[in-house]
């Protein structure tokens, strides 16, 4: 098989967060020993979900040493299928238009597998390493991370310096933010609920609806996009605290900026301390928060400082849910983090809600002057590609491999903002070349 046609074949593979990576990954396992490696499935069961941590080496024992090259074989969910215009409206249907391959995976991060694959098939007659290398496919990325969560607990891998699979348009990523995921329940009153059941029972109703629109992004560039949902809670702030909220909603998940928000309210019930006057002291606490997140900026990221973006508000039949992400670059030590969401906290509690740190992960830096960060750009330089490294805002897995003293770079084909995420997402085949030729220099130089 060609490497085009395993291009198509893995695009074709559904690894999407309700799918699984249990197809994609024993698709995987077997073109790894196809191509000479010895491989191990490593099945975990998260949820109902089947899922499994492909583990390639180019010898059969695992080593004391080696060198990592991962990358995370699920893909985020396609969204309409509509959508997609250059694959025929099958985002799983890889079409090459222009030099360029378009698929849901082909940028984030199916394809930067293959290239490593090729780059390891080249050493597998290799007698004796330095430091072996070892190719490894995660799977949850998408989710939590909880292949790489999974496979550093069992002890799979012996890493010492770690190349991650991320698109980065061909440039190492030595920094990236780390985030917090947040979910806050405020109840109702047993007052407000018994209201709300009998207002559902009338045929006339008292109350007002408002439509909210914004732009939406990753929460990892909030200025990319408009919040919807902090249009809506700027305007409950405007309204008389007596104001009895009959419906919030916006978002579609935690980690994305809003495009939409909708609120219902009744402004002529009289409710004692409705939740609105909490939702609107919360709310308050935020806005304080990012004010005082101006005082630390990190120039190596853009955005420079913290950010949280509230992502998600539902209306449930008890409460309301608000759920959000805090993205903390690496000049935040986990002592001011840790004061930040304790502020938090007691905020909601003063109000009656509770307050949960759902998933956290550390940001990440390799300083310029590690071997791993000289030798890639070494490495890229000789290429004739940009030997300047690049910090990203969002989090991946080197968050959690330098926790436990790993040294890491991202680097990846494809470009990231307004590519992937998106159903337009494409990488281009030049780029795919370059870097399998990247990592075969890179295997040389600190395996072989």
């Amino acid at each position: 098989m060609d490497f085009i046609e395993a291009c198509r074949q893995l695009i074709a593979i559904d690894s999407t967060p309700t799918h699984g990576n249990r197809d994609i990954a024993k698709w995987v396992a077997a073109f790894c020993r196809q191509k000479g490696l010895h491989v191990e499935e490593q099945e975990e069961i998260v949820g109902d979900l089947l899922q499994v941590n492909v583990i390639a080496r180019p010898v059969a024992e695992r080593p004391d040493a080696e060198f990592l090259l991962q990358t995370h074989l699920d893909t985020v969910d396609p969204g309409p299928f509509s959508l997609w215009t250059e694959t025929g409206a099958n985002p799983f249907d890889a079409h090459i238009i222009e030099g360029k391959i378009h698929g849901l995976g082909a940028a984030d991060v199916k394809l930067d597998f293959l290239c490593k694959l090729e780059a390891m098939a080249a050493f597998v007659n290799q007698k004796s390493w330095r430091l072996p290398p070892v190719l490894v496919g995660t799977f949850g990325e998408e989710s939590g991370m909880q292949g790489a969560l999974k496979l550093i607990r069992k002890n799979k891998i012996a890493a010492k310096m770690a190349l991650i699979g991320e698109p980065s348009d061909l440039k190492v990523i030595n920094a990236a933010k780390g985030y917090a995921s947040v979910e806050i329940r405020i109840p109702f009153s047993d007052e407000e609920m018994h209201y709300r059941h009998e207002h559902n029972l009338r045929e006339s109703t008292s109350t007002q609806s408002k439509l909210f629109r914004g732009k939406a992004a990753h929460s990892s560039t909030p200025h990319l996009g408009e919040s919807a949902i902090a249009k809506m809670l700027e305007y409950l702030m405007m309204l008389p605290d007596s104001v009895n909220i009959m419906e919030m909603d916006g978002g579609n998940n935690f980690n994305t900026i809003p495009s939409h928000a909708f609120l219902e309210i009744d402004m002529l019930t009289q409710i004692k301390n409705p939740i609105s006057k909490k939702v609107s002291n919360i709310y308050r606490a935020v806005k304080e928060l990012e004010l005082e997140f101006l005082d630390y900026k990190d120039n190596d990221f853009h955005p420079s400082t913290p950010t949280l973006n509230i992502g998600l508000i539902r209306t449930n039949e008890d409460d309301v849910q608000i759920s959000g992400t805090c993205r903390i670059p690496p000049i935040i030590s986990h002592e001011i983090y840790e004061g930040w969401m304790d502020r938090l906290r007691r905020v909601c509690e003063m109000n009656g809600a509770s307050f949960r740190v759902n998933d956290y992960k550390k940001p990440f830096r390799t300083e310029m002057n590690s071997i791993l960060v000289k030798g890639c750009l070494d490495e890229l330089r000789a290429m004739g590609l940009s030997d300047r490294p690049i910090t990203q805002a969002s989090t991946n897995e080197a968050s959690i491999f330098s926790r436990i003293g790993v040294e890491c770079v991202c680097f990846g084909p494809g470009i990231r903002e307004g590519n992937v995420h998106t159903t337009q997402e494409h990488v281009a085949l030049e780029d795919l070349d370059k870097a399998i030729t990247f990592y075969k220099r890179v295997i040389e130089r600190f395996c072989v």
